[in-house]
């Protein structure tokens, strides 16, 4: 009743005070509130009002689902990095390991004399392991694997076909996957380290770090493992050395101060860093902070991800390893298969692949390594199927013939 006094009447027409009436209607009696009730509806039936002001909201026909999904992405980012926030306080309330802390002093004087410029990279620089692992030559595509316990969040204004959120089922330990992602080819795995998107924690980080390592005199060897928390302070930089991590994911920010304060603390303790971004703005942004690792996310479907990359500037010259992060298609095809030979044809360097590689539970010829093994295979996109090779007999038929000769 206030809402439609306030709105319909003249300012002239009802208390200076607009709480008044609500105030004095608590004690009405019966009768006074239905007369009340009446004269409203008869004043609201009754009134001049302008079309105008019912006019409906205006809805354009063309739809802009970047624009909308990069808002929603946007909201989403403020929200996870609220979320972010509260657990690393508890984290530091809950003690920091003395080894992380000596790393956190130690990296925060060397960034003390650093400045902008020595993010660049020079002429003569060479590769970190874990860009010289995913970059190999031209035609070429290499894997990194990612190991997480829960799946995306994604909205139908981004991707239609994507999968519902929730826990992945069927999944190994990272005991037993780990040796998998090396043994199957995958040039480095990653965790998701951040508990409420990716299901995982540090321990699963540290549990992959120590498999890894005691491949050390094996064939294959030991891959790098990339920290793919949300990182949001030098703190986690200093955690991800700590669990002797090879690389760590930053996403852009368009604070360009804090974006290079990251990169910087990641620079004092020798740890590779791969970008993620999903505008060409940020791509180009990081490429001139001195990013040599770009990870292409929030961008589906091959031919968006190729033309994102085609506007960027100073790719080769500054020797800027592309990564595309393969999204997982909610059906029983493989298509990420086909997604990963297209964009191994436009020159990426490796693709990002994480619940695609657990679609099919525990079928023996699609696990997470038969997938891995698939998208790294020389197949043509025009001829080849997409079905997942596990690997079964093609080795015994290769080993009998080497036994023959």
């Amino acid at each position: 009743i206030h809402t439609l006094i306030t709105r319909l009447l003249p300012r002239a027409a009802y208390p200076r005070e607009p709480n008044s009436l609500l105030h004095n209607s608590i004690n009405m009696s019966p009768t006074t509130s239905r007369n009340l009730v009446s004269w409203c509806l008869c004043l609201l039936l009754t009134a001049p009002l302008s079309v105008q002001g019912f006019a409906p909201l205006s809805v354009s026909t063309t739809s802009s689902p970047s624009k909308s999904s990069t808002t929603s992405l946007q909201a989403i980012g403020v929200l996870a990095k609220k979320a972010k926030q509260i657990a690393l306080k508890e984290y530091v309330s809950e003690g920091i390991e003395d080894g992380v802390m000596e790393i956190y002093k130690s990296m925060k004087e060397k960034m003390k004399d650093m400045s902008d410029e020595d993010l660049l990279s020079k002429e003569d620089e060479p590769m970190g392991p874990l860009q010289q692992a995913i970059t190999k030559r031209k035609g070429t595509i290499t894997v990194i694997a990612e190991y997480k316990r829960k799946l995306s969040e994604t909205t139908a204004t981004t991707q239609e076909d994507a999968p519902n959120s929730g826990f992945i089922s069927d999944l190994y330990d990272p005991e037993l996957l780990s040796p998998v992602f090396r043994e199957f080819g995958a040039a480095a795995v990653a965790v998701m380290a951040d508990e409420r998107m990716g299901g995982c924690s540090y321990k699963d980080i540290a549990a992959f770090v120590e498999e890894q390592r005691r491949a050390k005199n094996e064939v294959p060897g030991p891959i790098p493992v990339i920290n793919n928390d949300l990182i949001i302070d030098e703190l986690q930089i200093a955690r991800s050395a700590y669990e002797n991590c090879g690389a760590c994911v930053i996403q852009y920010a368009p604070n360009k101060d804090e974006f290079t304060t990251l990169l910087k603390a990641a620079k004092a303790v020798d740890l590779e860093v791969i970008v993620a971004v999903s505008t060409v703005e940020d791509g180009q942004a990081a490429i001139d902070a001195g990013a040599r690792m770009i990870s292409i996310i929030q961008v589906y479907g091959a031919e968006d991800k190729v033309a994102l990359v085609e506007q960027l500037k100073n790719v080769a010259e500054n020797k800027v390893s592309m990564i595309a992060n393969v999204h997982a298609k909610n059906d029983k095809q493989l298509q990420e298969i086909e997604e990963a030979w297209a964009l191994r044809d436009h020159g990426f360097h490796a693709v990002w692949v994480g619940e695609a590689l657990y679609k099919a539970g525990s079928d023996f010829t699609e696990t997470p390594g038969a997938i891995i093994k698939s998208m790294r295979s020389k197949s043509s996109l025009k001829w080849a199927s997409p079905k997942a090779s596990s690997g079964r007999g093609e080795g015994a038929r290769e080993y009998l013939g080497d036994i023959m000769m």
